[in-house]
């Protein structure tokens, strides 16, 4: 069993959602200067206006089309698939993602199949097939928790693999999100896993070409909570 302790993490990790009559499409993975409306591990949805000063950069990485944009000055508009920039300059960059299958809601999820969270069985009741839900691009997932979450990470299609990690408060980035990277947690390129946290669930492969490290967030995205 590895408990994180509180002071032991200090860099990026992503579950709490933006108060927002839309689902979330992006997710600030980087701030420089002081930007009052935009907080490092930020989900943001389309129409969202952030204004950036002079000096002031973010690094936007969106969940549906893995287009990773770096914005200095400006207004940013929050659009479906990229930024619309006035006033200052942007940068894009397609990463490895799995488009859009991190963005959905519980209620589009269960009716898509593209993401469903499967409560664990009860004592006798047989196991579903362990098939993988959506694919992860880097060897360390971010990981959407709560403080006080006993998570465990465990190989499904080859046996002996297990990580069980206790997450502390100061363990979360924004209150909300774990990085293995920080944890020195790496998985096996091309695995599937299964993630667990309480009475949730989620299956997911690990890329063949998945790299080691801090990479895009979009990339390595693992929500294990459902939106409420």
């Amino acid at each position: 069993m590895m408990t994180i302790p509180t002071s032991s993490i200090v860099g990026a990790g992503v579950l709490v959602l933006v108060a927002s009559t839309q689902a979330p499409v992006a997710i600030i993975e980087e701030v420089t200067g002081h930007p009052a409306e935009a907080q490092f591990m930020d989900y943001v949805a389309p129409g969202q206006v952030i204004h950036l000063g002079p000096k002031d950069g973010i690094v936007l990485g969106y969940l549906t089309s893995c287009w990773r944009e770096t914005i200095t000055g400006g207004t940013v508009t929050v659009g479906n698939e990229q930024s619309e920039v006035s006033g200052g300059t942007v940068t894009r960059a397609k990463v490895a993602c799995d488009g859009g299958k991190m963005t959905l809601n519980a209620e589009t999820a269960s009716k898509s199949g593209a993401m469903v969270f499967r409560a664990v069985p009860h004592p006798g009741q047989q196991r579903t097939a362990a098939r993988p839900q959506f694919t992860l691009y880097g060897l360390s997932p971010v990981i959407e928790a709560r403080s006080g979450d006993a998570i465990v990470i465990e190989r499904v299609d080859v046996p002996g693999e297990r990580h069980e990690i206790t997450v502390g408060n100061s363990a979360l980035t924004n209150g909300a999100f774990l990085d293995l990277a920080k944890t020195n947690i790496v998985l096996v390129a091309g695995g599937t896993y299964r993630a667990k946290a309480g009475t949730r669930e989620v299956v997911f492969l690990i890329d063949l070409d998945a790299k080691p490290g801090a990479g895009p967030i979009a990339g390595r995205l693992l929500r294990l909570r459902p939106a409420s």
